[in-house]
């Protein structure tokens, strides 16, 4: 019984295809004006859909949605249809497979990147990749970069490029815990340490006021580091503070033409 089960639905497949390869044949004939061409091609499209599909299966489970897989093969597969020529000896399935995988594979190309890098450094990738796969059968181990570069016909930093490239294809969560500690890989990295440019502020001043006269600078400390009120430091220096205010102008300008000359 399984045989006979078995055996009838291979000849249903069989007879489906060449109603498909009709259809399509039967479209492929007629000119592209002919008012019964868009109907034959959406019935040509429907009847070729589960190869579409078949080919779309193919490539799942590879970090895509299978609906959206789908939908790119069936859009490969309109492209077949459209381009196809019967008058070339080709069978349609001959000509609509490596239209619809190469639709497929381009998808993967220009989507699936977690960070988007230069299409050169994508298509450098596969030859990569086909080359570490050609060469470790050839020599019975992993490749080195310079086997690659020889392969390749490329410079050894090319292909270092490629592999730095390869590492945008797939990115990592930043929750994605660190070992048994109950760290995350976002807490093991730096962040911005507004010391350093402190440091530096402070590094660059010291010049700065030394480039002032005497009593710019202790206008300026008693100002700054005192936290003393421009009266208050009228009042110890022994002069204005209308003064005190056209000094402590003065030597800002002075202290900021240091450091941005400095910078």
């Amino acid at each position: 019984m399984t045989v006979i089960a078995d055996t009838a639905v291979h000849d249903e497949a069989a007879t489906s295809t060449d109603r498909a390869s009709e259809l399509i044949n039967a479209m492929a004939v007629l000119p592209p004006g002919h008012p019964s061409r868009p109907g034959l091609r959406d019935r040509a499209i429907e009847a070729w859909l589960p190869l579409a599909r078949h080919l779309a299966n193919r490539y799942a489970n590879r970090g895509e949605p299978r609906d959206d897989l789908y939908q790119v093969a069936v859009v490969g597969l309109i492209k077949a249809v459209d381009r196809f020529e019967a008058d070339r000896g080709v069978d349609f399935s001959g000509f609509a497979i490596p239209t619809i995988v190469g639709e497929l594979k381009r998808h993967f190309r220009d989507r699936t990147w977690s960070v988007r890098v230069p299409r050169r450094l994508q298509e450098l990738r596969l030859a990569i990749t086909a080359a570490n796969s050609t060469l470790s059968n050839t020599l019975s181990r992993s490749p080195t970069v310079a086997d690659i570069a020889a392969h390749l016909g490329i410079s050894e930093d090319e292909v270092v490029e490629g592999l730095e490239g390869a590492r945008a294809y797939n990115s990592t969560s930043l929750s994605t815990p660190v070992a048994d500690t109950g760290t995350e890989l976002g807490d093991t990295l730096g962040g911005e340490d507004a010391g350093f440019e402190a440091a530096e502020l402070r590094i660059s001043l010291g010049p700065a006021l030394a480039a002032l006269d005497e009593r710019e600078q202790k206008i300026v400390t008693l100002r700054f580091y005192g936290n003393l009120t421009q009266q208050q430091i009228a009042e110890q220096i022994g002069i204005s503070q209308m003064h005190v205010s056209r000094l402590l102008a003065k030597a800002l300008v002075k202290l900021r033409g240091h450091l941005e000359a400095a910078a």
